[in-house]
């Protein structure tokens, strides 16, 4: 079994978008339409158990705003807060201010310069994906990605696995012959739905998620100089990750 092809999640997987960009994002927005939606560190963190931004909002009304009294062209708004969301975030990615996260632009590099074929599977928007690579990891970087699988291309969205079935269909190749990289639960339902060994690398809002089914979790990919720490998983005497490491863990 030869791995092929790495697939990666994007917020929170290749860089701290949720706290760096979206969360300040959905707060502009709201503030720009005159509502007093303000979504907190913590609050944000309950509300990421729901997959897309229009879902999410949704969700806050339902669950946390009961006196919040829906106006009938309610989804219309829903709508066009997230494009308002959308081009906030996009200036806040435009302005360098969303790095990636430690190891990333290493391992992709490193992916690339071996022949390993590159994707990206998520729940975010193209635009979203498009802007974050070109100004965090650089100009012309989303041409890395043979394979860019985002937003609403599929109709059910993580911890659904069809994000990953699309991914997979355009790639030509099984799953067996991938690994996937992803930050948190809904993620990983979605990668394991879909038969990937799937990496996962925890952050600030999913640290105390359950990773069970996971091949290897970790607290970042790490780089030579500053050591990832092992939190699941078999210990490959590693401390950070590379494509040597990567094939023995998708072999094991």
């Amino acid at each position: 079994m030869t791995l092929h092809a790495l697939l990666f999640d994007v917020d929170g997987t290749l860089a701290d978008t949720e706290r760096d960009g979206h969360r300040p994002a959905f707060n502009q927005a709201f503030a720009d339409a005159g509502l007093d939606w303000n979504w907190d560190a913590a609050l944000y963190g309950k509300l990421l158990a729901v997959t897309g931004g229009k879902e999410r909002m949704k969700y806050y009304i339902d669950h946390f705003r009961p006196d919040y009294s829906k106006p009938d062209n309610f989804d219309e708004l829903v709508a066009d807060l997230h494009q308002a969301k959308t081009r906030h975030y996009s200036a806040l990615a435009a302005q360098g201010g969303i790095p990636m996260r430690p190891g990333v632009r290493r391992l992709l590099i490193e992916a690339r310069a071996t022949g390993l074929r590159l994707a990206i599977a998520t729940t975010t928007t193209p635009e979203n994906v498009t802007v974050l690579l070109e100004h965090s990891l650089g100009p012309g970087t989303p041409d890395w990605f043979e394979v860019i699988a985002a937003g609403d291309i599929v109709p059910a969205k993580k911890p659904a696995p069809d994000i990953y079935h699309y991914a997979l269909e355009k790639l030509g190749l099984s799953a067996a012959d991938c690994l996937a990289f992803e930050d948190s639960e809904n993620g990983l339902r979605a990668s394991l739905g879909a038969g990937l060994k799937t990496l996962v690398t925890i952050n600030d809002y999913t640290h105390d998620h359950d990773f069970t089914g996971a091949t290897v979790v970790l607290s970042d990919l790490g780089e030579p100089d500053a050591p990832n720490r092992l939190i699941a998983g078999p210990d490959l005497g590693q401390p950070f990750v590379d494509v040597a490491y990567l094939r023995t863990l998708h072999a094991n």
